[in-house]
């Protein structure tokens, strides 16, 4: 994970990944699969990193599915805490960043 040099894997909470599943019908391999596909967006979620530094993603699966995923660094690793295909004004965002840094 070359973006990622501090983080060496992933840690999954049991509970988390079948949330993810059922709520969403996000697999924990997709959550994965975004870390390593370009273009990535994270931004720190600072609204919500009152206890935890968080983050959240914006990226695509393998299969170039969008998901935004809610991720904090625990242990050298990441642990993901939930995860859900993208609203509209998130992939608004994502294909405007992707247009503007095609461009550079």
């Amino acid at each position: 994970m070359q973006l990622f040099p501090q983080y060496q894997g992933f840690d999954w909470d049991k509970a988390n990944q079948n949330k993810n599943w059922k709520l969403h019908s996000v697999s924990w391999w997709e959550c994965e699969e975004v870390f390593f596909n370009q273009p990535l967006y994270i931004q720190m979620d600072e609204r919500h990193s009152l206890t935890e530094e968080r983050c959240y993603a914006l990226g695509r699966t393998n299969g170039s599915r969008l998901l935004f995923i809610v991720f904090t660094g625990r242990n050298a690793k990441i642990r993901i805490i939930s995860a859900r295909d993208m609203h509209k004004k998130e992939r608004k965002v994502y294909f405007e960043k992707t247009k503007r840094d095609s461009k550079v």
